[in-house]
């Protein structure tokens, strides 16, 4: 195993009716004044953005709002939202929402905290000195971001999506009712489930000698949500189900899951950013969508590792070799996906990309010839073609 650091500085507040003390947690980090952030219209008809405001205003807290927060955060609302926290002075930032939400609130916190334009971030040209205060109340279990060190944002302008990690971001506090997930669409539910184990599948997929006791978390964490995921597809104001989920999405991407791996892979992630950027499909649906290609291309770089997983997560007897086993892990992996709804190729995500946008998409996934992905098997252009190929 290697070295590891593990930082997870972020305040949880987790149960029912937690969101009522979102101004008290506000004001103990001593904000005089806040953006609400948001995205549709969602949170206005369920009345949490009403009772985040009362929360505020009880506790003596100024704000000012921004909407429109959309699936594959826009870097034009990050400039609106720079620009209005400057303008208002604000100081703290509460992200009300997903992970676009707070992926959008930690870009304008960039924006706020350094000079120059935030998108020099993401493209790698500089490194933020510093963020704008965030805190988080959360209504969708997927991206983990209400305890993460990334985020990730869409620049219209060539419509590329690029993520970008830094310490600074991270949520002073992040607020966790399950119940206020209770009323997300079946696809939602199910994508962010996806979302979730593959944060963690990003960690455990590395060429590492990994530490049993992190294998062991990470292989119950996936199989803990897997089997959540089927009850909330029956059943989707399950409590205990919704906790579960929402739980773990916050473990699966704090960095637990990834102390002594070196990191992990992420291919997959790096495959599904360009989709996301080119045709706007959901994050987690994308992912189950490329994920069966990149497993097969690539497993062969360390077939026991995927063995490991066919058997220890996926509950697969072992085969004549670690390749079968690894390959009846990875299609008992895709008959999950299906059992939750979720797509395993191209098409099922409903996109057929041409000839050409297979070359673009490898071409913005590697940077344009400039970088490679992955560490089971470091994927160049050409491999991220071919992958994209196969998940037709």
């Amino acid at each position: 195993m290697t070295n590891f650091d593990y930082y997870a500085p972020t305040k949880v507040v987790f149960g029912k009716g937690t969101e009522d003390q979102a101004g008290d947690l506000v004001r103990e980090q001593g904000a005089t004044k806040v953006l609400v952030h948001y995205g549709s219209g969602s949170v206005k008809r369920s009345g949490l953005l009403e009772r985040i405001y009362q929360s505020l205003e009880q506790a003596g807290i100024p704000f000012v709002s921004l909407g429109g927060v959309v699936p594959n955060p826009r870097l034009s609302l990050v400039y609106q939202g720079i620009e209005l926290c400057k303008k208002e002075h604000v100081d703290f930032i509460l992200a009300v929402g997903g992970g676009s939400v707070i992926d959008s609130g930690k870009a304008i916190g960039y924006g706020v905290a350094n000079e120059g334009d935030v998108w020099d971030f993401y493209e790698r040209k500089r490194v933020a000195a510093g963020c704008l205060p965030i805190g988080v109340v959360l209504t969708i279990a997927a991206a983990g971001s209400e305890m993460s060190n990334s985020s990730v944002i869409t620049n219209e302008d060539g419509w590329l999506k690029r993520g970008y990690g830094n310490d600074c971001c991270r949520a002073r506090f992040a607020v966790m009712n399950p119940e206020l997930t209770m009323t997300l669409p079946k696809y939602q539910t199910a994508s962010g489930c996806v979302d979730i184990m593959m944060h963690t599948m990003e960690r455990y997929f590395n060429q590492e000698e990994n530490l049993d006791l992190t294998d062991g978390f990470s292989e119950h964490l996936i199989r803990t949500v897997m089997e959540n995921a089927r009850i909330l597809m029956k059943e989707p104001d399950n409590y205990k189900a919704r906790a579960e989920v929402m739980w773990a999405g916050s473990l699966s991407h704090n960095g637990l899951t990834g102390c002594g791996t070196a990191g992990g892979d992420w291919a997959s992630h790096q495959l599904e950013h360009e989709l996301g950027g080119m045709f706007d499909v959901a994050h987690g649906a994308g992912l189950s969508a490329v994920w069966g290609s990149w497993a097969r291309y690539v497993l062969e770089g360390n077939p026991g590792r995927f063995a490991q997983f066919a058997v220890r997560v996926m509950g697969q007897e072992k085969g004549k070799d670690d390749t079968e086993t690894a390959l009846r892990g990875i299609c008992a992996m895709e008959e999950f996906y299906h059992q939750v709804e979720m797509p395993t190729s191209l098409s099922e995500l409903g996109i057929n990309p041409t000839e050409e946008q297979l070359h673009s998409l490898a071409e913005k996934c590697s940077h344009f010839g400039k970088r490679t992905v992955g560490c089971i098997k470091k994927l160049d252009q050409e491999d991220m073609y071919q992958i994209y190929k196969m998940a037709m």
